[in-house]
């Protein structure tokens, strides 16, 4: 089930981006006190009382020579169309603006609830001037101080109170879903359609087409699967354009739903940056993963071609080391009938679980083969390893010190379970804990 969506808006140098980097706890947003600074939207998952939500900053969007009010717009915008709640952040230091009221005129039309925030205010003394922000029109007005991290807590507990119940389509448990991601054009609804069958997707040589995630049903010998199609992605500076200005949080919000992401890349054009961002964004969802080349037909070949690609692949996504790749071609249907067993085989890695004995003789082989390393005179010691969750297979180490399981050692332990588990297409976690 997608998770709901927060947006954060208002007008330049209110402290958007900051506020933004307090409730997610981490600084991804660039933060300088210097009017539109944040060049990008950025997206974000954040946690409140047991409340997932995805976070948007909208801060400081920068089209151009556009006339003030129409960044102001353009901010709004985003928030109206994909966001289930907005704060409208503020600054209690200068009082209400004529740009506030500007933004207050356009989030009046948004029919999405607004939580009006006052940001900067840092002691109690300066609480008295949030009341004449009860002119903006949204109700009590909340004050927050993103610099100190004071009265966040009050303004989340009012967010999540308008937190939708979602109407999302579910499934059985038994039904594999799976997702195509990958930029604008890169041939993924014509994939779909032929994996179906049929044209129940519109295809276009235009970019952007489809503009929001389609499920399909589909029964492969008597086994139900579910595509869920979406729109493409482009890069940050074009993400505003009309037809695809939501197509990445849309994506996103496919990801969440999905069992295994097929991440597409266009054999023809090749491997751009843009890929690996995609991408990325299905691997730090923890799903399944499998990379499909399409438009393989159009590519000129010889008996190296195909092998000279997939090293290039592997080379540009060292951290989809685990997801197979397939080469074919969605308008010839040349090797299609490859994709459904190898989505089976890594939806069923993605919830495998592994017998603790059996895991646990594998890690001390290991050990054996590689011994742990040292630190200052302190060796690290493994006592025994347990799997505590799947979707993706999570592992827990526990050991005399967590801080001795360097990353290193860390992925030899992951390399070792692999080559006894198998787990393709899948990412596997491994936590390290101290034993009591």
């Amino acid at each position: 089930m997608a998770k709901p969506v927060i947006a954060i808006v208002g007008r330049p140098n209110v402290g958007k981006s900051t506020i933004f980097n307090r409730i997610v706890g981490e600084r991804i947003s660039i933060v300088e006190d210097i009017p539109g600074v944040t060049r990008d939207r950025i997206y974000s998952s954040a946690e409140w009382l047991n409340h997932d939500f995805n976070l948007i900053d909208t801060g400081g969007i920068d089209i151009g020579d556009e006339p003030f009010l129409d960044q102001i717009r353009m901010q709004a915008e985003i928030a109206i169309e994909e966001a289930d709640v907005i704060i409208f952040i503020t600054n209690g230091r200068e009082g209400v603006t004529s740009a506030d009221e500007e933004v207050a005129k356009i989030l009046y039309k948004a029919k999405k609830p607004v939580v009006l925030a006052v940001n900067k205010v840092d002691n109690p003394d300066m609480r008295e001037q949030i009341y004449d922000f009860y002119s903006l029109g949204f109700g009590e007005p909340f004050p927050i101080s993103g610099s100190h991290g004071l009265g966040l807590g009050d303004l989340l507990d009012e967010a999540a109170k308008h937190f939708p119940k979602r109407d999302t389509k579910d499934y059985d448990d038994d039904v594999i879903k799976f997702s195509l991601i990958g930029r604008p054009n890169v041939g993924k609804s014509s994939l779909v359609n032929a994996m179906l069958g049929e044209e129940r997707v519109i295809v276009s040589n235009v970019a952007g087409t489809t503009r929001d995630a389609i499920d399909s049903q589909v029964t492969v010998n008597g086994e139900e699967f579910v595509i869920i199609d979406t729109a493409g992605m482009r890069k940050k500076g074009k993400v505003y354009e009309s037809t695809e200005k939501y197509s990445v949080l849309r994506a996103l919000r496919a990801i969440e739903r999905s069992d295994v992401v097929l991440v597409v890349i266009d054999g023809e054009e090749g491997i751009i940056e843009q890929d690996k961002k995609i991408a990325g964004y299905a691997h730090e969802a923890g799903r399944a993963v499998i990379i499909v080349v399409n438009k393989w037909d159009a590519v000129e070949k010889d008996e190296k071609t195909m092998k000279t690609f997939e090293q290039n692949i592997r080379e540009h996504f060292l951290f989809l080391d685990y997801a197979p790749i397939v080469f074919l071609s969605a308008k010839t249907k040349k090797r299609i009938h490859t994709l459904i067993p190898m989505i089976k085989v890594a939806s069923e890695n993605h919830t495998r679980r592994v017998e603790t004995s059996v895991l646990n003789d594998v890690i001390m082989d290991a050990v054996a083969m590689n011994p742990t390393p040292t630190d200052k005179g302190k060796r690290l010691k493994i006592y025994y390893t347990t799997q505590v969750a799947v979707g993706p297979p999570t592992f827990v180490v526990f050991v005399n010190d967590p801080e001795l399981l360097h990353f290193s050692y860390e992925r030899f332990l992951e390399n070792r379970i692999r080559d006894a588990f198998g787990f393709e297409g899948t990412p596997i976690k491994i936590f390290a804990r101290e034993r009591k």
